[in-house]
């Protein structure tokens, strides 16, 4: 079983910065494939970036690419997501999830989320 808790969302200006952080529990973490996910009000969940087991690998949504960058620390058991030049279109909640690949079809894990609003 693995527990994903999700930290960093806030408030912040257009083009500003934040990082989010997903702290998973257990000790299978470099196991799991994770990606970031974000759902605005009204609309669906939807990919935002992914990172293979070992952290080789990352994918991004076009609309993300260039601006964030997503990582993972398997020692410390978390994923990263750094958020920079922040658009008011990126408000939403961000959850991390856990899955046998990367872009996957179902996830085994999921956060809480975190709300992350930019202001215009």
């Amino acid at each position: 079983q693995v527990q994903l808790v999700e930290s960093g969302g806030g408030l912040v200006q257009a083009g500003g910065s934040l990082r989010l952080s997903c702290l998973a529990s257990g000790r299978t973490f470099s196991s799991y494939a994770m990606d970031w996910f974000r759902q605005a009000p009204g609309k669906e969940r939807e990919f935002v970036a992914g990172i293979t087991r070992s952290g080789g690998t990352t994918y991004y949504a076009d609309s993300v690419k260039g601006r964030f960058t997503i990582a993972r620390d398997n020692v410390r058991n978390t994923v990263y997501l750094q958020m920079n030049s922040l658009k008011p279109e990126d408000t939403g909640v961000y959850y991390c999830a856990a899955s046998e690949a990367t872009r996957s079809s179902t996830y085994k894990y999921w956060g809480q989320g975190t709300q992350v609003t930019v202001s215009s």
